[in-house]
């Protein structure tokens, strides 16, 4: 299972993180990568990283300002947010995907509110 913590009330141009701790499954084997859904939209893809982390892919509007990163040896997955828009408002969910069988595990989700 993945579990997730952070999030919360931010102002914009603030920063946060996000993290994702992973538990029953060889995390290491498996991309991390983070979702959005806005209320009343369909959950979409934000930003991914390969096993390698060397190779990373986001949505545009989140480029320069997103970040994902790992850490195997905890088990755990991170996102990073900085120069948050009102935009960015919206609940994330981690996954985790497995390459070869495509077998994927789902976070809970985790309120992101960015408001002045």
């Amino acid at each position: 299972q993945l579990v997730q913590s952070g999030g919360g009330s931010v102002q914009p141009g603030g920063s946060l993180r996000l993290s994702c701790l992973a538990s029953g499954f060889t995390f290491n084997s498996y991309v991390l990568s983070w979702f959005r859904q806005s209320p009343g939209t369909e959950r979409e893809f934000v930003i991914g990283m390969a096993i390698s982390d060397t190779n990373t892919h986001y949505t545009d509007s989140v480029s320069g300002r997103f970040t994902v990163s790992r850490d195997d040896a905890k088990t755990t997955g991170y996102l990073d947010i900085k120069n948050v828009k009102p935009e960015d408002t919206a609940v994330y969910y981690c996954q985790a995907r497995h390459l070869d069988s495509g077998a994927r595990y789902w976070g809970q989700g985790t309120q992101v509110t960015v408001s002045s």
